[in-house]
């Protein structure tokens, strides 16, 4: 792993105001809260408004982040969205968001690797102002899942709500955040969770052409409790470090029951495990930034702490970084 330059040094998140819990849900499909939960860990989740899309929720993302650390993006010179629920097929969210704030020197593209996204974005920026490219990002995870959702699935509709976070990453050689990385993409397991789009077939293989989120919860979940231990020790064997030296895992918040899976088979106390779902549900490219922020938001992440990201989903794909928490 190649010396870092950047530095994370502010965060900020949004979630629409419109609550959907468990009980409404009941009304819906189906189901009902002690199941949801049981099967989860999601109690409620956020919808967005008619009309609020996923570059809305990515701006009010940054003005939060502005407003809590005093910052200012003018000069920001790149914008990374990670997001697999664009306003539109083109223009890209990250140009909307540019719009959005008045930037007026800046490249702006997204980043579509599912609820991996946001760990890509990071990897990306680390390497864009590490390389000297760049000084100055914006990486946002944002998400409006619930467009896609099919809410006659009891099995899917009682995951997914709607988010983002964001941060800046600068740069910094004295005290930079990015300790190692690992990527890994599994292209040929993609029929296991997708939405379709132009194509209706995957690998030769027919899908479900609805348009929809689709997902074998089972196979996804085999998948990810196997392989994700798996990264994170090669995360911290990189790093020339143990899991026993960090103090924060901070997994995708797809499902509770499988971080719980995760942290026993990898060792990892799920006491020093940060997630999102209970109250946003799965959002995506959106689970980290938000558990991120709760995490800061509730006094539990510190300056100096080491922190594993690794986010992991739809592609398939994952993502992780092991980084030093520098706000």
């Amino acid at each position: 792993m190649f010396s870092s330059r950047a530095r994370i040094t502010a965060i900020g998140s949004y979630v629409p105001e419109r609550v959907l819990t468990n009980a409404d849900l009941e009304k819906m499909v189906e189901t009902n809260d002690e199941w949801i939960v049981k099967r989860s860990g999601i109690k409620q989740r956020r919808i967005a408004q008619e009309g609020e899309f996923t570059s809305d929720i990515s701006y009010q993302a940054v003005v939060n982040l502005m407003e809590r650390y005093n910052k200012s993006v003018e000069d920001v010179d790149m914008i990374l969205v990670c997001s697999m629920t664009p306003d539109f097929k083109t223009p890209s969210v990250a140009s909307l968001v540019q719009a959005k704030l008045g930037i007026k020197n800046t490249g702006a593209i997204d980043i579509n690797a599912a609820c991996a996204g946001f760990t890509y974005g990071l990897h990306v920026a680390n390497g864009l102002i590490t390389a000297g490219l760049h000084k100055k990002i914006l990486v946002i995870g944002a998400e409006t899942l619930s467009r896609i959702t099919d809410f006659e699935d009891r099995t899917t509709c009682i995951l997914f709500g709607d988010g983002g976070g964001a941060v800046l990453v600068e740069y910094d050689e004295v005290q930079p955040s990015f300790i190692s990385s690992h990527l890994v993409s599994e292209g040929e397991g993609g029929k296991k969770l997708y939405s379709t789009h132009l194509s209706s077939s995957m690998n030769g293989e027919d899908l479900v052409h609805t348009g929809k989120l689709v997902q074998s919860g089972r196979d996804v979940y085999k998948w990810a409790v196997t392989t994700v231990p798996k990264g994170m020790e090669r995360l911290t064997e990189l790093a020339g470090t143990s899991l026993e030296e960090v103090q924060w895992f901070v997994p995708h918040s797809a499902n509770l029951r499988m971080i719980e899976s995760i942290c026993e088979r990898s060792g990892f106390p799920i006491d020093q495990t940060l997630y999102s779902l209970v109250n946003y549900g799965n959002t995506s490219a959106a689970t980290i930034p938000l558990s991120l922020d709760i995490g800061v938001k509730e006094g539990k992440l510190r300056t100096g702490d080491k922190v594993l990201l690794y986010g992991f989903g739809g592609g398939l794909t994952q993502a992780g970084l092991l980084i030093n928490w520098t706000l």
